[in-house]
């Protein structure tokens, strides 16, 4: 399967580097809406190169990544995601968005020639196999930031944004946004992500996110005031509010209510029910055990210890404290 692979990366490569682009060629940035899958909630970024004059539409996008790598989920929880730069033609990169509904915008940048050919290099460089791979980082090195970066090596000219959009905003709270405030996802990062998660953004730091840099270049210029996009078709991301009933407040409110229960109930029959101390003992163990390991053990940016973590068990001892109020 893997000798496959390259055989298709090879013959990509070869046919994209062997082709002459037409004046007409243009370069697009592609940002894909926010799907189901957690991974999925924080949208895409992808280029695209058309040539008109023959069809030739492909888009690069830096998001591949392969299951079948040998002890793929131990370098997961450790941070050692290796992704890959794909290729593939506009049609099968649409379709795929399409089976999952979710939109694709494009944003045509305003290149000379000399930018052009040079981004266009620039990737099909980044595309052979020796260089498409790179060490992922949901933060500081993804799928969006990729392509910002290239793009800005391509213009050689600093370009400058009147968009502000996630300024200020800290992390944590900003991708609350996205994974829905009082979601599961958002109880994980409360009680996982530490003091750096606290770092209030400034200047590119947000673009990570791509619908941040999709509304960053729709409102950036080059230094003589010139928009960097030609044309675009963009919007908003539509993020469905999240029903009360799904949230982690709800939640625990209901496995809170089950402990008072039981603990009242212990306290009419005299029984402590040891063994949901013994139980939430470990889960918690655990749970701090994941946290530890995740602090000094792996490269995630943004985990680590905080208040947060000590929550839980206040409150279970509050609640099972009732059983020795008289």
């Amino acid at each position: 399967m893997r000798k496959l692979l390259l055989l298709i990366v090879l013959s990509v490569s070869c046919s994209l580097a062997a082709h002459e682009w037409s004046d007409e060629t243009f370069v697009s940035l592609l940002t894909c809406g926010p799907g189901e899958e957690l991974y999925a909630h924080y949208g895409h970024t992808a280029i695209r190169i058309c040539d008109p004059q023959d069809g030739t539409d492909w888009v690069f996008n830096y998001g591949i990544f392969d299951f079948n790598t040998d002890h793929f989920y131990w370098k997961f929880v450790r941070g050692e995601t290796w992704y890959q730069l794909g290729a593939s033609s506009l049609e099968s990169f649409l379709y795929q968005y399409r089976l999952e509904q979710r939109p694709v915008y494009e944003q045509r940048l305003r290149l000379t020639d000399l930018q052009r050919d040079r981004l266009i290099n620039a990737l099909l460089i980044n595309y052979e196999p020796e260089n498409r791979t790179y060490l992922y980082n949901f933060v500081f090195d993804n799928c969006a930031t990729r392509p910002y970066h290239m793009i800005l090596s391509a213009l050689g000219d600093s370009i400058r944004s009147t968009y502000t959009g996630a300024q200020g905003q800290t992390y944590r709270r900003y991708l609350q946004h996205y994974t829905g405030r009082g979601s599961w996802a958002d109880f994980g990062i409360n009680l996982l992500f530490g003091r750096r998660s606290q770092h209030r953004m400034q200047g590119d730091e947000a673009l990570f996110i791509p619908e941040e840099l999709m509304f960053y270049l729709s409102e950036a210029t080059f230094a003589d005031g010139t928009p960097v996009v030609l044309k675009e078709r963009i919007a908003p991301f539509d993020i469905a509010p999240l029903p009360w009933y799904k949230t982690w407040y709800f939640g625990i409110a209901l496995i809170g209510l089950a402990l008072l229960a039981l603990t009242l109930i212990g306290r009419h029959i005299h029984r402590r029910f040891y063994g949901i101390d013994i139980a939430f003992g470990i889960v918690y163990a655990l749970l701090i055990a994941i946290v530890i390991f995740l602090t000094f053990f792996s490269i995630h940016p943004l985990v680590g210890f905080g208040w947060r973590l000590f929550i839980l068990p206040l409150v279970y001892l509050c609640i099972r404290l009732v059983y020795y109020i008289r």
